[in-house]
């Protein structure tokens, strides 16, 4: 068997990999025929991400796509391999800004440049508006690309800004933060009276199967607009807003319900369908549950409006998709901490009546990702627990997985690369990672998707948005507070998931030494810490160092390290804190989220991030990875069926983004 390379190209601050599909030649031919429909689905929705991201996203990839691919001359010029550097940053964050930190890119390429090449290709190409002249695009674009003053954040959380105002995102349009929020308090005031209502009749409308338990996500498949003075909801649905991808989407879903592994299957593949025809936040309830609960069969996937860490207020859903199968050898793990979901959620150090007091509907699945969409393409995550809906959670249960194929090429990638030897106190830490480090980081991703997500219970007549702009940060905190808490326990020893009860601290030191240091490498010199994930880790890390001598940076030779000298009084930290982190959000205590990010997960001290970021760029490494999807190419008879689906690895990145913007362009 020829070996697999899970490398690709570099370039600015990433490096692109592949990702293996592992036992595919043994799934069935329907499997197959599930994973390519399902694959296609996942893909049309790419230009809905685009657009989520900025309102001048698609036709600045379209106008840039068309100097790259059309441009006869003067491609060895610095000019030239600029713009390319340039359009492959925007081709990776879906847009002109940075996938991770949120801040506009900066070309190394000028304005002169770019409009003196635009005249040189076909202006039948360029995304002209009507009646436009390529100068009069110019004008419209070049400000938004080059001036940093112009719209030059994707999402800012900073604290006592408009977030609305101040963020590039596309979600809202002419509205004001204090607008939206007072428009969806409306609306969940209206939405409690009504159900009220049919409480008091003691009957039920059409939506009451759907949506019985809990209110809908209010805004998450819609754009906010202002209209006449009015506020307006455009939407996102096959006959409204994103129309023409999301019908796309729905032909390939069709396609997939009709081979779909079991009747439940196919439900809920048109359950979906239905949400996306109508845009009905009450049918989107109903598949999410329709689809926790579907646990039969080998293949599933995610497609739709979901995560809303790119909308500064935390309702939006960015469009998303993944193809998985599940990897059976490896799901041991996920399905046995699954098993004890009750025994975990009951001794969990958070105090009482912050606990569910019946964990339900908790499954667990070690998949194969087949096939990478929308926001988790071509940057993906590692694990994935949902439905996000807190009363889903407390009434059905959640669906956790965690990607095998992707991290074994993170793992893969990252061996001999020399980071741990720089940047580990010492050569036992340094061993002790080397043991233990890929089974805790595996078992901590379990544990935080798993059971951290879905554990705990909000106070009855909390607002589940109650935390605003803190709500992910605070949601990402406590996840990973509970799976580091129960990382050091000895049922995980009894249970199998642990060799002996030493190995936790691994995954205690590498999470410290991220927190507090080596995460830095991903922000740029002067700003601060934004993006919610990152916050959540620096909360914790610098919390715990702040009460005492437990977790401590200390100088050697010049440099700086983590120190950590009692692995038990730590873990004793990690649950005083998770205790705080569950009472916030169990409150709705806004204010003390407010403070404890602000304090702990926002500010970077300039001095160590000069260090570290200097000692980083002598390991030359790329900060950040992404990854190339595999192409599948279907096989058919003389009659036009699939027969067969055959696997190509070898597209390069370039080719790959051009092939999509071609094939699956459907909003420009």
């Amino acid at each position: 068997m020829e070996p697999f390379f899970y490398t690709a190209e570099r370039f600015a601050d990433l490096q692109m990999l592949r990702y293996e599909l592992k036992g595919f030649s043994q799934l069935s031919l329907p499997q197959k025929r599930l994973v390519f429909y399902l694959s296609k689905a996942a893909l049309f929705g790419r230009d809905i991400t685009f657009d989520q991201y900025g309102f001048y996203n698609l036709r600045i990839r379209k106008m840039l796509e068309t100097v790259y691919t059309d441009l006869c001359v003067d491609h060895d010029t610095d000019d030239f391999k600029a713009l390319e550097a340039y359009l492959k940053r925007v081709w990776f964050s879906n847009g002109i800004y940075h996938h991770y930190g949120s801040e506009k890119f900066v070309p190394a390429f000028s304005e002169q440049y770019l409009r003196r090449v635009l005249h040189e290709v076909d202006a039948r190409r360029l995304p002209l508006g009507e009646g436009q002249t390529v100068d009069e695009l110019c004008n419209e674009l070049c400000p938004v690309i080059f001036d940093p003053t112009v719209l030059p954040k994707r999402v800012n959380k900073a604290d006592g800004e408009d977030l609305l105002l101040t963020s590039a995102c596309n979600f809202y349009q002419g509205v004001t933060q204090a607008e939206a929020e007072a428009y969806y308090a409306a609306k969940k005031a209206e939405g409690e009276t009504d159900s009220q209502a049919r409480r008091a009749e003691g009957g039920a409308d059409s939506r009451a199967r759907k949506g019985a338990g809990g209110a809908p996500s209010y805004g998450l498949n819609s754009t906010l607009v202002k209209l006449d003075g009015q506020l307006v909801e455009d939407v996102w649905k096959a006959d409204g807003r994103y129309g023409n991808a999301i019908r796309h989407i729905v032909y390939w879903l069709r396609k997939a319900a009709g081979v779909a592994e079991n009747e439940r299957q196919r439900e809920v593949i048109e359950t979906l369908i239905s949400y996306y025809e109508t845009g009905d936040l009450a049918t989107f309830d109903d598949y999410s549950i329709r689809w926790l609960q579907c646990l039969e069969g080998r293949v599933d996937f995610i497609n739709g409006f979901i995560e809303v860490y790119g909308d500064p207020l935390g309702l939006k859903g960015s469009w998303e998709a993944l193809v998985e199968y599940i990897d059976e050898e490896a799901t041991h793990r996920t399905q046995t901490i699954a098993a004890h979901a009750q025994w975990f959620e009951d001794h969990s150090p958070v105090a009482p009546r912050f606990r569910k007091p019946v964990v339900k509907g908790v499954s667990a699945n070690v998949i194969c990702a087949a096939m990478l969409g929308g926001e988790e393409y071509p940057s993906t995550a590692i694990g994935i627990n949902l439905p996000n809906a807190d009363w889903i959670r407390a009434q059905y249960g959640s669906k956790s997985i965690t990607i095998s194929n992707i991290t074994e090429a993170y793992n893969k990638a990252s061996h001999g690369s020399g980071f741990k030897e720089e940047f580990v106190v010492d050569g036992a830490t340094l061993a002790l990672i080397e043991k233990y480090g890929d089974v805790t980081d595996d078992l901590h991703t379990d544990l935080h998707e798993c059971l951290g997500h879905g554990s705990g219970q909000l106070l009855p007549g909390v607002d589940p948005d109650a935390l605003k702009a803190y709500g992910n940060t605070i949601e990402e905190a406590r996840a990973d507070l509970f799976g580091l808490y129960y990382m050091a326990d000895a049922k995980l020893v009894e249970l199998g998931l642990l060799p002996d009860g030493e190995a936790y601290k691994a995954q205690y030191y590498s999470y410290m030494m991220n927190g507090l240091m080596t995460q830095l490498i991903r922000i740029t010199p002067g700003n601060q810490i934004e993006e919610a994930h990152m916050r959540n880790r620096a909360l914790i890390a610098r919390w715990c160092e702040a009460q005492g001598d437990v977790v401590r940076l200390v100088k050697r030779e010049g440099k700086t390290y983590v120190e950590i000298s009692d692995y038990g009084r730590l873990r004793t930290l990690i649950a005083a804190l998770l205790a705080e982190v569950q009472r916030i959000k169990s409150e709705g205590d806004y204010e003390a989220a407010r403070r404890l990010v602000e304090e702990y997960a926002v500010k970077v001290d300039p001095e160590l991030h000069a260090e570290v970021l200097e000692r980083y760029k002598r390991l030359n490494l790329a900060p950040y990875k992404g990854f190339i999807n595999p192409q599948m190419l279907p096989v058919t008879d003389g009659n036009g069926e699939i027969i067969d689906i055959q696997l190509n690895y070898s597209e390069s990145y370039a080719h790959q983004m051009l092939r999509y913007s071609s094939e699956y362009g459907t909003l420009i």
